[in-house]
Formats: C-alpha cells, sequence, structure tokens
C-alpha cells in the first residue's frame, strides 16, 4: 500500500508541487505538462503482461531505457524543451522509486 502511495504520490502530487512552488506564470499550463510526463506510460503495452506488479520499469520498457532517460536530461539543456525534460525526469523518478520499492520489498 505504501509503495502505490509513494509511487502515485510522485506521479501526481510532485509535479503539482512543483509547478506551485517553481511556476508563477501559466501555472495551469506548467502543470498540466508535468503530468502528461506519464504518457510515457504508453510503452507498456508493448510488454507481455501489459501490467506486472513485481517489475521493474527501468531499462524493460523502450520508454524507460537508459538511452532515453539521457535524452530526457538532453531536454534540460535547451529553455524550450526544459519544461519537458523536467516531467519526463520527474516520472523516471517515480518509477524509479518504485524499482527501488519492489527491489526492497516495501510494500
Amino acid at each position: 500500500m505504501y509503495r502505490l502511495m509513494i509511487h502515485y504520490g510522485i506521479h501526481f502530487l510532485l509535479p503539482v508541487a512543483i509547478g506551485f512552488l517553481f511556476f508563477k506564470e501559466n501555472r495551469g499550463m506548467i502543470i498540466l505538462i508535468l503530468l502528461a510526463g506519464i504518457v510515457i506510460d504508453a510503452d507498456h503495452l508493448l510488454a507481455q503482461p501489459v501490467f506486472d506488479a513485481g517489475r521493474c520499469s527501468i531499462n524493460f520498457h523502450p520508454l524507460h531505457t537508459y538511452w532515453a532517460i539521457a535524452a530526457y536530461g538532453a531536454l534540460l539543456l535547451f529553455k524550450q524543451s526544459r519544461i519537458f525534460g523536467i516531467a519526463l525526469l520527474i516520472h523516471i523518478f517515480a518509477d524509479s522509486m518504485d524499482c527501488w520499492l519492489i527491489a526492497s520489498k516495501f510494500n
């Protein structure tokens, strides 16, 4: 139960908190973009089974590979794409925490 609260808390509450704390202009749009980082979970549809509670997403799904994560980090380098990089890295952070919790048997 705690694992789900932590995982989805990072997915949904952290973007809202970042939007409120760091972005005064266009706050609503920024929060929506940050929340939209979850769209990279579309790559889960390529897996069989689509959902496996015990599977770590990092380096398993195509949009969760280390190469993809490096590309998300590169988005931070450019002002025009920075918010998208932040959104995607928040998602990766949430999934990384989930992997850590799976490995530590913290459920």
